[in-house]
């Protein structure tokens, strides 16, 4: 614990707080800045700049230039070994990454640490997928040859959330990158340090000015000017329900295509004859991840009847033996992102209380300072209660019961997200039966949260349209063009 604690302090210098635009950094147009606050301590640790509309137009110009420029010309084996160097030298500065994702977002050292080492994977995977993005021939006779090619989009806006501010960053970028786009970063204005560090790591490489730009700022400002910009080729965001319609909206006007990651209200099936140890410590993992601050949290646990009490009893005492504090000392789970985050939470179980839920909560003696908030369950929850519905993002697990696997379909799809499910069951074909029948995008058995980088990622319904990760995601940085030549005179 001392030795993290002191990794932090030594390694977590900050980054300057400024715009990082055209492969330099300056202060907003109007000087506007405001604060970052490390959730577990509610300290301020430095004042970041508020771009502003006149901001973003020149973060789109000097993107433009690049993409039409410079980057226009590289090859592609030239982008992967670019690539590949930044993976080495994120993979170089991880300590000192890890530390500032520890500050700004209250997270464990350990998840933290994690979440740098998929970065570094996501610059890797891309890197090897730079050189082979190419097109197809189509058979149409003799007389003609009809090709396909994949082009780069130009300029791409990458709106990211403050849950896995740098993983999250690194998933949507290193494919742009790879596709040979220009990139502007909009981080959450809540953890901002780690995009600001990443801009200081790519200043020292070769990638040609304007590739890379950090706009700090808020939604309503920075981000709503740069999913309005005619200026722009595509956009990614990954945030709330509510954010994901905002930025859509204003895309709209320019016909600009959104990729958006948005919320969930994954479910967790436990079948009557599942490996219960087991899915008691998945279930935990699921729910009690970063505070319950994952978009694919499993939130809501179904459980068979039968082995309802038994479970639910086994998860309280797991619950009443995580470690809760501050992210620096690697406990199990950390605070909140914020109090206004923690108010609502605390909102959502008074709200699932008086509706009839039994309340479990453990442990107590949490810190006194920081954003924390106790693990909690709420049980025999029914349908129509709020918090069956509506995501809460923390630490808080509601349960329903089913008799037979057709109810259980059901709730699971009693929802209007459509993101992940989790199935607990040593019958193959049952798990292969739900994993057909279920309507979530991503669906893992017997281990919740199993993939990685090479897998797909994305949900329909309120969960958006996306589909990150794996080679899939290249498809939304490139476009598609058809050639069709005529042969000879016939």
């Amino acid at each position: 614990m001392a030795e993290q604690v002191g990794q932090i302090e030594q390694a977590g210098r900050l980054p300057r707080g400024e715009l990082f635009l055209g492969g330099r950094r300056r202060p907003s147009g109007d000087g506007a800045t405001a604060a970052t606050i490390d959730p577990s301590t509610e300290e301020v640790l430095t004042e970041v700049a508020l771009a502003t509309a006149r901001d973003v137009d020149e973060a789109v110009a000097v993107a433009r230039g690049a993409a039409d420029g410079p980057l226009c010309r590289m090859t592609p084996s030239r982008r992967a070994t670019l690539l590949s160097r930044l993976a080495r030298a994120v993979e170089a500065e991880a300590d000192r990454l890890t530390a500032l994702e520890v500050r700004d977002t209250g997270k464990p050292w350990s998840l933290a640490r994690g979440e740098i080492g998929t970065c570094v994977r996501y610059l890797d995977y891309y890197a090897g997928a730079a050189d082979k993005l190419h097109g197809e021939t189509i058979p149409l006779g003799p007389g003609h040859l009809a090709m396909t090619v994949r082009e780069p989009l130009g300029v791409t806006v990458h709106i990211t959330p403050w849950n896995a501010p740098l993983s999250l960053l690194c998933r949507s970028v290193a494919p742009a990158l790879a596709a040979g786009n220009a990139v502007i970063v909009k981080p959450a204005l809540l953890t901002p340090l780690t995009a600001l560090a990443l801009a200081e790591i790519v200043e020292r490489s070769e990638w040609p000015a304007g590739t890379f730009s950090v706009l700090t700022g808020t939604g309503a400002q920075a981000g709503a000017a740069l999913a309005a910009h005619p200026g722009i080729d595509a956009l990614t965001v990954t945030g709330s329900v509510a954010t994901g319609r905002q930025v859509l909206r204003a895309a709209a006007e320019h016909i600009t295509p959104v990729v958006a990651e948005l919320g969930g209200k994954s479910p967790q099936i436990v079948l009557e004859d599942a490996d219960l140890d087991l899915a008691a410590e998945q279930v935990l993992t699921g729910i009690c991840s970063n505070t319950g601050q994952y978009c694919d949290a499993g939130s809501r646990l179904l459980v068979h009847r039968s082995v309802h009490a038994q479970l639910v009893e086994d998860l309280a005492e797991r619950m009443a033996r995580l470690r809760i504090g501050p992210g620096a000392e690697d406990p199990d789970m950390g605070p909140l992102i914020s109090e206004d985050q923690r108010a609502s939470v605390r909102a959502l179980i008074e709200e699932g209380r008086r509706s009839g839920a039994r309340l479990i909560t453990a442990p107590t003696g949490l810190p006194e300072r920081g954003f924390f908030l106790a693990p909690t369950i709420l049980d025999q929850v029914t349908p129509g209660m709020t918090v069956a519905r509506e995501e809460i993002f923390g630490p808080v697990l509601t349960v329903q019961t089913f008799e037979d696997d057709a109810e259980a379909l059901a709730l699971a799809e009693d929802t209007d997200y459509g993101l992940a499910a989790g199935v607990y069951t040593q019958d193959v074909d049952r798990a292969l039966a739900f994993s057909r029948d279920l309507g979530a995008g991503y669906i893992t058995v017997n281990e919740y949260f199993a993939g990685g980088v090479e897998v797909p990622f994305g949900g329909d319904g309120l969960s958006g349209n996306a589909r990150e990760r794996g080679l899939v995601a290249l498809e939304s940085c490139t476009r598609t063009k058809s050639v069709v030549l005529r042969i000879g005179k016939g």
